[in-house]
């Protein structure tokens, strides 16, 4: 599974330390809780610490055990304080990690308490069902854990490391609700066709700052947020994952390949200026700043646009929608686990860590978490649990799906093992927005790297 290149760069870094982690759990004896009168947590994530606050005084409300929360951020300095405090044994009681990622190294590593036992049937039953099974060891996880060099290593299928606290998904357009207003465009667009007359209606009414951004210096962002959605729901999920097979007759120099290409080539005209040169920051600042109507990211995009300056009662917020004549009409989004929860093997407050954790899986707890820090929680919301997130997390909700039809963001096992998306992705930005090749030239080189990347596995 892959997150966002932002995640993925994060994660990096941590796994990067995941062999010094092994030897400095070697070095873990002492409870980082002993002597501490409170639980202690640490969050990578800022925009998540008045949401948790909130949370504690409740849990300490209920249960009398208080809980102190800390954030370090950004996700070096984290990696850096886990590092020093594992070396000294003043680890936390509870971390929030990256699901499926440094989760997965640090409890191989040996920094983290097998949750497997512990974590039930009635306990995953809170949580949609296609993040279940995220923050736990898969037989898939556990056979790359063995390749020589793995960051993962260490750990044995089966094993739980995390609950899952936030959930989400590429693919979410946001958009200037009044400035779409004023152009017409009142309802959020169904089909590629409508969200391309909304971009023509909103940049004819402001060609200055009515285009569309996104952090392209980031290449595999409009790759894999923006058309490869379109392109699932276009072609449907079995001729999608063609276009990345080994069948270069139905790669991307092929009919349905160009179909993609053209289709998606329309929102050429719209780019924000300089869109080409913006990281996933920038392009999402200049959204926040009104330098943009639309927007694409992700569900995990809105606390950043919320805590620099935007509006969350203006945006409106909808999935990449298919073309009209689809394959699937009405595609929803697969979320998958963003972020998690892992007790720390050397708390000594693990009964207490433990009901933490099963505190912020209640439904009613995790909706009111969602809607303070603006992500999504992980669970099946219903009635006023689910009114309670707020409208735009509904409506992020709404947008997921399961089973086939559900384009899901996570899944790579159709390409090749050597597949590059962020060199793939240069290519179709030089298709567009940069507009120094055609369709059919683009189409070509991304099918001869396809094959190029089958060919050496």
């Amino acid at each position: 599974m892959e997150h966002s290149p932002a995640f993925r760069q994060g994660r990096r870094r941590l796994l990067a330390a995941a062999p010094a982690m092994a030897l400095l759990a070697a070095g873990c004896g002492r409870s980082a809780g002993a002597g501490r009168d409170r639980l202690t947590m640490w969050t990578f994530k800022q925009s998540h610490v008045k949401a948790l606050d909130a949370a504690a005084a409740a849990f300490t409300a209920q249960t009398g055990t208080k809980v102190a929360i800390q954030a370090i951020t950004p996700d070096d300095a984290f990696l850096t304080k886990v590092q020093a405090a594992a070396r000294t044994n003043d680890l936390p009681d509870v971390i929030e990690v990256h699901a499926n990622g440094d989760d997965l190294s640090f409890g191989g590593a040996g920094l983290l308490e097998d949750l497997a036992g512990t974590v039930g049937r009635s306990w995953l039953d809170k949580y949609l069902p296609q993040v279940r099974k995220d923050g736990a060891v898969t037989a898939a996880q556990y056979r790359d854990s063995l390749t020589e060099g793995s960051k993962t290593m260490g750990v044995k299928e089966g094993q739980r490391f995390s609950v899952p606290l936030t959930v989400g998904t590429f693919g979410i357009v946001y958009a200037d609700r009044r400035r779409l207003a004023s152009a017409g465009v009142t309802e959020p667009p169904a089909t590629w066709e409508q969200f391309i007359d909304a971009l023509a209606a909103v940049h004819r009414t402001d060609p200055k700052r009515g285009g569309i951004t996104i952090g392209v210096q980031q290449p595999s962002t409009a790759l894999e947020w923006l058309m490869q959605p379109m392109a699932f729901g276009m072609l449907g999920k079995e001729r999608f994952q063609a276009l990345f097979g080994s069948d270069p007759s139905k790669g991307f120099a092929s009919a349905d390949g160009q179909r993609v290409l053209t289709e998606y080539g329309r929102v050429t005209p719209y780019w924000m200026p300089g869109t080409a040169a913006k990281s996933i920051d920038d392009a999402d600042l200049s959204f926040a700043q009104g330098k943009s109507a639309f927007l694409v990211g992700g569900t995990f995009t809105l606390a950043f646009l919320a805590a620099n300056g935007a509006d969350p009662a203006n945006i409106m917020t909808f999935p990449v929608p298919p073309p009209a004549r689809a394959a699937i009409p009405g595609m929803q989004l697969s979320p998958f686990a963003l972020t998690g929860l892992s007790v720390t093997r050397t708390s000594r407050r693990k009964d207490e860590a433990m009901a933490w954790l099963r505190f912020l899986s209640q439904p009613d707890v995790a909706a009111d978490f969602g809607r303070a820090a603006l992500d999504v929680p992980p669970n099946l919301l219903t009635g006023a649990d689910r009114k309670a997130v707020g409208p735009l997390l509904t409506t992020m909700l709404d947008s997921f799906g399961t089973g086939e039809n559900a384009y899901n963001a996570g899944d790579t096992t159709y390409r090749p093992s050597l597949y590059d998306p962020g060199k793939v992705g240069a290519v179709l930005a030089g298709y567009t927005p940069l507009k120094s090749t055609g369709a059919r030239q683009t189409g070509n080189h991304i099918s001869s790297m396809i094959k190029s990347y089958w060919a050496e596995q």
